[in-house]
């Protein structure tokens, strides 16, 4: 599977050239295990992406990671990682960030990123 379409590809590279809180633009995910990743940014070696690793061991980290580690990624049954086609990111990177270490993974539940978020606002009054 192509693990993002180009325009995905030209997104996250324009948000690696200007850092910030980015919104997520991809998440991939292992069809046979709890490794997920939420990422944002794209440097211009077109390997190093940044955003949310969660490989399961409960401690989400937000860090880089290799594009092409992930692609060349072997799974039992043949498999490889995914791109989740339906994912479509609500707030910024941060709020994910947050969220994930309250829960110990990363999660897409809108009760506990609405919470996140508040809190992020909270502390920024």
């Amino acid at each position: 599977m192509l693990l993002f379409t180009q325009r995905q590809r030209q997104r996250l590279l324009a948000n690696g050239q200007n850092r910030g809180d980015h919104v997520p633009l991809v998440k991939f995910f292992s069809p046979v295990g709890a490794a997920t990743w939420l990422l944002s940014e794209l440097d211009q070696d077109g390997d190093t992406l940044f955003g949310l690793a969660d490989l399961g061991f409960g401690c989400p980290e937000l860090g880089s990671v290799s594009l092409s580690e992930i692609a060349t990624m072997t799974l039992p049954f043949g498999l490889s990682i995914e791109r989740d086609l339906h994912f479509e990111a609500r707030f910024p990177l941060t709020v994910y960030v947050d969220a994930a270490r309250l829960v110990g993974r990363i999660t897409e539940d809108e009760a506990r990123l609405e919470a996140a978020a508040l809190a992020q606002r909270d502390n920024a009054l």
